[in-house]
């Protein structure tokens, strides 16, 4: 089992990061789990952690993901960048994938708050690959901007995906995320990808604007499908 003093280390780690001299979050390039319609401005790195477990026993399905991830402003509306994907459960020998990707925002009117993006991922293990595949995921993401202080930012797509083996799902889906600010700082974030694959979940949560252009997330991740397929979601992202 995650034991608490484990998932406090972790909260005070990310909270750390707080004591800086205080600006403006950048935009995000996701949520939780579906990408947003922002890039990284260019010349400029965002950097993310990720934590992620099921918080029971590994013996009884528990686990623990860790993937940090960075992001760099390859040029005007587009970013380029790499995660790595760690996991702890209780079959040893869990593939190490890495998941490099790129982002293009083919449209931004601030006028009217309406932004249009889209990507690639590649998921690829690197090693302990039996039983893995590499294949990759396409998609395009829509969000529309309320005008006002605590308007709400809705997003809606489609991704498919690309080489995936038979019998690991379905090959796409819709892609619907909603933020809705409740304070200068705080927002409620929910986001959503359709299927019955690895990437099927709802994730509802809050994010927490942070100084230094950082943002502390946490949320929680439940399963389309699949008893105990559920987990926390918590990640600290800075963009410099």
């Amino acid at each position: 089992m995650l034991r608490l003093k484990s998932i406090a280390g972790v909260l005070c780690a990310l909270a750390a990061f707080t004591f800086f001299d205080s600006r403006a979050a950048r935009a995000q390039s996701t949520l939780f789990n579906i990408p947003s319609t922002d890039v990284v401005a260019q010349r400029h790195t965002y950097l993310e952690f990720d934590f992620i477990s099921h918080l029971e026993p590994h013996r009884d399905g528990g686990f623990q993901a860790y993937v940090p991830r960075a992001v760099y402003g390859v040029g005007k509306h587009v970013e380029a960048g790499v995660n790595v994907s760690f996991l702890d459960a209780e079959a040893p020998d869990q593939p190490v994938e890495l998941q490099p990707n790129v982002k293009y925002q083919f449209y931004s009117n601030e006028d009217n708050g309406v932004s249009a993006a889209a990507g690639a991922v590649l998921y690829a293990p690197v090693s302990h690959r039996a039983g893995t595949d590499t294949f990759g995921l396409l998609y395009t993401v829509v969000s529309k901007k309320v005008k006002g202080a605590y308007g709400p930012r809705l997003t809606g797509g489609g991704y498919g995906l690309v080489g995936r083996a038979d019998g690991t799902g379905t090959l796409g889906g819709a892609i619907v995320g909603y933020e809705q600010p409740l304070h200068r700082r705080v927002s409620f974030v929910g986001d959503w990808l359709s299927g019955k694959n690895r990437f099927g979940y709802v994730t509802p949560g809050f994010s927490i604007a942070l100084p230094r252009a950082s943002a502390l997330y946490a949320g929680y991740s439940i399963g389309n499908v699949g008893r105990k397929n559920n987990a926390l979601f918590v990640y600290y992202g800075i963009t410099f």
